[in-house]
């Protein structure tokens, strides 16, 4: 008996919302929270001890404070629905969703990149270690990974400036070039310094999977069916090992985020993270609830993404496709 593809796709479609609308409202109570729960009155700290009341409550019915919390947020989320928005920057006086998707390409830019470099480098070192199991190259490639990870990223951001930007000149020192080809050129030692940071943890996960595959039956079978061996490891053994790191991927988004936001002050690049540190600085909350918006959405986006190249590379998550 066969079950309809579309029928499968559905039930992915239907737990996937069961699993990502929760978060959806978590996020936007969080998001709304984010100014209601600063101590005091967040108008007064906007504007500073020297306010005057007049200019204190003029903020806080611009911010819609004087009203009750319920209608806070049945505002909040109607404005947010209908326009996509948290309201308008009290620095620039300009809706913070223009702000957030002006600087949106360049920081989504970043992260791809900064993806690309991470695969490019924890899959080719993973299966080394993993093929090389307690040799030498596989201690190796245990041990400087995890050297790495225990220095800060916007401390290997600041050696790789000195290094390729100061020293030999092959990069931009900061900021994103406007000539051919320059927008790019900007964005690759950033990305690479944030992966940097998130290959160990790639590389860790990864080896563990492949050992595990390595010893499986299924690959000793292959073997004794003279399957060549390159074959047996990229198209069976790392298809296999691969999912558990994908969901260790989509889990540890966030802190690719976090470490772009970090990497983008280094690197004088005006992204979200700038956004993000001068609206904190200049105590533009509704830009701050914006930003973190932004994130969160980006993480969620994702995970769904994550989950559904899962459901095509495992066969067992494609079992309700044919029965």
């Amino acid at each position: 008996m066969t079950t309809s593809p579309w029928r499968a796709v559905l039930r992915w479609l239907g737990r996937t919302a069961l699993s990502v609308i929760p978060v959806a409202v978590g996020v936007v109570v969080a998001v709304f929270a984010l100014l209601r729960i600063v101590p005091g009155d967040p108008a007064r700290m906007i504007l500073g001890e020297q306010a005057t009341p007049e200019s204190v409550e003029a903020l806080r019915e611009q911010l819609g404070l004087n009203q009750p919390v319920w209608n806070q947020f049945v505002d909040f989320v109607v404005r947010l629905v209908t326009t996509g928005d948290t309201g308008a920057s009290l620095q620039y006086g300009i809706p913070t969703r223009d702000l957030v998707l002006d600087r949106a390409p360049i920081t989504l830019g970043l992260v791809a990149i900064a993806v690309l470099f991470s695969v490019l480098m924890a899959i080719p070192l993973a299966m080394i270690a993993a093929v090389h199991r307690d040799r030498l190259l596989d201690h190796v490639i245990r041990v400087i990974p995890m050297v790495g990870l225990g220095m800060p990223t916007f401390w290997i951001g600041l050696i790789l400036i000195l290094v390729f930007a100061v020293n030999w000149g092959w990069f931009p020192v900061g900021g994103i070039g406007t000539g051919p080809g320059e927008p790019l050129r900007s964005l690759i030692l950033p990305a690479f310094t944030v992966a940097l940071g998130f290959v160990p943890g790639l590389v860790r996960s990864l080896r563990a999977e492949l050992v595990d595959q390595l010893g499986a039956d299924y690959v000793t079978t292959l073997r004794a069916a003279r399957v060549p061996r390159s074959l047996v490891l990229g198209r069976h053994v790392l298809r296999n090992a691969a999912i558990p790191t994908l969901m260790l991927f989509s889990v540890n988004v966030a802190t690719l985020l976090g470490g772009t936001v970090v990497i983008e002050k280094v690197f004088a690049i005006n992204g979200v993270g700038a956004l993000l540190f001068s609206s904190i600085s200049n105590r533009d909350f509704p830009v701050v609830q914006g930003v973190a918006l932004f994130c969160a959405i980006a993480v969620v986006i994702v995970s769904v993404l994550m989950d559904a190249i899962v459901q095509l590379i495992d066969p067992r998550q494609r079992a309700g496709v044919r029965t």
